[in-house]
């Protein structure tokens, strides 16, 4: 069912590429900073050819105290690597070791905001993901069967550029278990996402992004995710530097578990540093 899915996106996303080509030159440009807003996606796509190298590290609560040096003894780290197969199709893959999880996705741009007319005023963006635990069962009682490890995420993401400082996203997002810790969760997980950026100079920007999870699908100890980004660019390397009440970096782990509450001080900070290497195709 999933494989059968994104085969059907990739062929429409594949009949809309020939359009989409003829109207490049009309887009609005860079709707947020990078291709993440701080742990989710955004509607950015690396142009062809690009590949990017990422560098995900959360540490430990704030609130954990001196004795920890205020969360920065513990710390929890993603590699990435994402690469433009066309500047409409972007995929990659990470390996988290937060639970020793390996992950995979897909974006495809279906549409592009454009600057003139009203038929295209948001950006479309599909992303899918898969991701596998390969942390060892807590106990004998659970078996280790593959299929119990495995993820799904499907979203789409809407991003508007509403001002040359001013850019909004709404992210709504499906999440497949296949195995969950309590009967009373739900395998699937629907939530709504929504993201921000905003343009301080021309280097330097913040963004924040929050996803509320629909009622009755997860247990009482997770909570919403809320996170707080400020980024920098220099030649070739963007810097993101985060608040967040969540430790995992991919949707399994920061939209449905979560457990900090800000309002406790459950607080990581983190950052993510991107290097991007040009490997085929024309200069931007």
């Amino acid at each position: 069912m999933e494989l059968r899915m994104i085969r059907y996106i990739i062929v429409v996303a594949g009949m809309l590429c020939a359009y989409q080509s003829l109207a490049q030159d009309n887009s609005v440009g860079k709707t947020f900073y990078d291709t993440r807003v701080v742990n989710g996606q955004s509607v950015e796509m690396s142009n062809e050819g690009v590949m990017k190298f990422i560098i995900g590290h959360r540490f430990g609560r704030v609130n954990s105290g001196s004795y920890n040096f205020f969360g920065l003894d513990n710390s929890t780290i993603r590699l990435g690597f994402d690469y433009a197969i066309k500047k409409w199709l972007n995929i990659g893959i990470g390996r988290n070791s937060f639970e020793k999880t390996y992950d995979g996705f897909v974006k495809i741009r279906l549409m592009e905001q454009l600057t003139t007319g009203n038929k295209r005023p948001v950006t479309i963006v599909y992303h899918g993901s898969t991701a596998y635990r390969t942390l060892k069962p807590r106990t004998d009682d659970i078996p280790d069967y593959t299929e119990n490890n495995l993820f799904f995420t499907h979203q789409i993401l809407v991003g508007k550029k509403l001002t040359d400082r001013l850019s909004l996203q709404l992210m709504p997002t499906l999440i497949h278990r296949n195995l969950v810790d309590d009967t009373n969760e739900s395998n699937d997980v629907f939530a709504a996402g929504g993201a921000f950026r905003y343009v301080v100079t021309k280097r330097f920007t913040i963004s924040s992004e929050y996803y509320y999870v629909l009622p009755n699908q997860i247990g009482s100890q997770y909570h919403n995710s809320l996170s707080l980004g400020f980024n920098l660019e220099t030649k070739g390397h963007v810097f993101q530097f985060h608040l967040g009440n969540s430790r995992g970096m991919i949707e399994k782990f920061f939209v449905t578990e979560t457990t900090g509450l800000w309002e406790k001080g459950d607080i990581h900070f983190g950052f993510n540093i991107t290097r991007d290497f040009k490997l085929r195709g024309r200069k931007y």
